[in-house]
């Protein structure tokens, strides 16, 4: 089992820029924050719809040269917003200009079925396909990213999703030979592709039955293609209520019981101040006693 390593996620909608920065530049201060997190939506899918959200990448880019020790990523990238290769050299400036310490997060994109983000592909003439195409479309995409990343000859590439030409990177990352590739989801055609590409797989929102059923079915498919499931870390995010840290404790300690060693702790704004020293000192250090 790898080591258990506790993060922040906080999600760039109904703040302000500053708010953002001064939590990352904290936590990159509280060495038991190892890694902190963005999420990739272009219009706020909680409290106020016409409130303010920040575009993921730039941001991430933003805090990445304000920061020096964290790691970090966006949980998740959507795939229906940029094009692989487009996205492939965004994640490449942002492991450069962090000196190698992204996280790279990706996922299918929102389901139809979830209004407040279907809103945001309608309202950015984005391309909605249904999620059986989706899913079909990040295994493209996680090929292809990954052969930009590595290749070191011009590509071509004729997929059902995805087709270049000439398709060539330069730079390539600084990590090599390519960031961690942190892939979320839990239906079985997701859990497919994470089993093929992920380092880390990352799931929340569900019950502990339903994430214990899910990690299970990505080991068998694991074994299905000859991959040691342990090769894959386990993530899920747990919600901090800063009115009752036994509470957020009680979760880490029952997500850590079920083998997930990557701990996202989800931060809701408005932050406190020194915020990610109190999440150090009231939960992570507690929970690793």
């Amino acid at each position: 089992m790898p080591p258990v390593s506790f993060g922040i996620a906080t999600a760039p909608q109904q703040v302000d820029y500053d708010d953002i920065v001064r939590v990352w530049r904290e936590a990159d201060a509280v060495p038991e924050i190892e890694h902190a997190w963005l999420f990739d939506h272009l219009m706020p899918i909680a409290s106020n719809p016409l409130g303010p959200i920040f575009e993921g990448w730039t941001l991430l880019s933003a805090v990445a040269a304000q920061t020096s020790r964290l790691r970090l990523g966006l949980l998740v990238t959507s795939n229906r917003i940029r094009p692989p290769a487009v996205l492939a050299k965004i994640a490449t400036t942002v492991d450069i200009v962090s000196n190698g310490r992204l996280e790279f997060g990706i996922g299918a994109g929102s389901r139809t079925s979830i209004p407040e983000a279907r809103r945001e592909y309608d309202a950015h003439g984005l391309p909605y396909l249904d999620f059986r195409d989706s899913v079909d479309a990040l295994a493209e995409a996680c090929t292809v990213i990954k052969r930009l990343w590595t290749e070191t000859e011009p590509f071509d590439f004729d997929g059902r999703h995805v087709r270049l030409t000439g398709a060539f990177a330069n730079p390539k990352p600084v990590q090599q030979p390519h960031p961690p590739i942190l892939i979320a989801g839990r239906t079985a055609r997701v859990l497919r592709v994470v089993a093929e590409h992920a380092d880390v797989w990352n799931i929340a929102g569900y019950t502990m039955d339903e994430t214990q059923a899910r990690s299970a079915l990505l080991d068998r498919y694991c074994v299905e293609i000859d991959r040691d499931p342990a090769s894959i870390t386990r993530s899920t995010n747990v919600r901090v209520d800063y009115q009752d840290p036994a509470a957020t404790r009680d979760a880490v300690a029952a997500v850590l019981g079920a083998g997930f060693t990557h701990i996202v702790l989800s931060l809701g704004a408005p932050y406190p101040d020194e915020v990610a020293r109190w999440v150090a000192d009231q939960i992570i250090i507690p929970s690793l006693r």
